[in-house]
């Protein structure tokens, strides 16, 4: 290596908040891709999404976790879980909040929990900027420092895109000297499979209401690549009572349709090409406490 080639950087951001916060929006916005499935309603995100991005020589992996709450069940204890693991195994731990909902029960608990464990780089971003006055903002996050030792505050519109371009730098130099962990080429290192359920789950959040979305999972059973270039997937969605299944698949199927017609083009645009999406719903109650049904979700097991 010359003089004048800069030593690669490499190292992992873990992003952590409460549902809501716009973690997902973040790390889309910062990867300039859609890696992370993005609904209004909360707790969308389940497991950790890996978002791959280069800046000059620094790789930076982006870890979206699932929001962090007050868990009921065992799917849910597995979700925080994840949060803090990602938060544990990380080089760099940011803390997203909603600066319109601001200082929440939620947002508190995360802050207290990241004043209280183990000492690691912390940075706090205010995200929705955009959607509250400026003079509201610095006494936020003088509160929010007052509960955690944050290197660095940043205000941010994960939706507008403000205040990125900074973030995105100063990240890039927070990282640690060391080679690449992955191609450079690659946005993620979420298999196609999870993907392709992930995309049809977001349209199940996005096209149903109150708690018909989360009473359901999806996984991929079958991946074939075909002679002419397309891709025909199989997937099943589980429910956990009859009544959800109804809905899913409406009157004469058109809600299933609807679902799969989004999702199968959504799919081919990121796939770049032709897909063949085939649903399935079945009715399986505590489909959520199933050790098989976690570990589908690339959770482990709570117990």
């Amino acid at each position: 290596m010359s003089e004048d080639t800069p030593a690669s950087r490499c190292g992992f951001v873990a992003i952590l908040g409460a549902p809501n916060a716009g973690k997902s929006t973040l790390l889309n916005r910062l990867a300039g891709a859609k890696l992370s499935i993005v609904t209004p309603k909360a707790q969308t995100t389940r497991f950790r999404v890996l978002g791959i991005v280069l800046r000059g020589p620094t790789q930076i992996l982006l870890v979206d976790t699932p929001g962090i709450f007050p868990p009921r069940r065992r799917l849910d204890r597995a979700m925080v879980a994840a949060a803090w693991s990602g938060a544990a195994d990380a080089d760099l731990r940011v803390l997203l909040v909603d600066a319109r909902a601001g200082l929440t029960g939620e947002v508190r608990a995360i802050a207290e929990g990241l004043g209280g464990r183990a000492a690691g780089r912390t940075w706090l971003l205010l995200n929705k900027t955009d959607l509250i006055a400026a003079p509201l903002l610095l006494p936020l996050a003088a509160e929010l420092n007052a509960l955690a030792s944050f290197e660095q505050t940043y205000m941010i519109s994960a939706a507008t895109g403000d205040g990125i371009g900074e973030l995105q730098a100063a990240l890039a130099e927070a990282m640690p000297a060391g080679p690449h962990l992955y191609p450079d080429e690659n946005l993620t290192d979420l298999p196609d499979r999870l993907l392709a359920a992930e995309l049809v789950r977001e349209q199940i959040f996005l096209q149903t209401h109150e708690e018909v979305p989360y009473g359901t999972t999806v996984e991929t059973e079958d991946w074939q690549e075909r002679p002419d270039g397309s891709i025909r997937i199989e997937a099943t969605i589980y429910v956990a009572r009859p009544g959800q299944k109804a809905i899913l698949i409406g009157e004469g199927g058109s809600r299933i349709r609807e679902i799969g017609s989004r999702a199968r083009r959504e799919l081919a645009r990121l796939l770049e090409r032709k897909v063949h999406l085939f649903l399935n719903v079945r009715e399986r109650a505590g489909w959520d406490g199933e050790s098989a049904r976690l570990r589908a979700l690339g959770l482990e097991d709570p117990g």
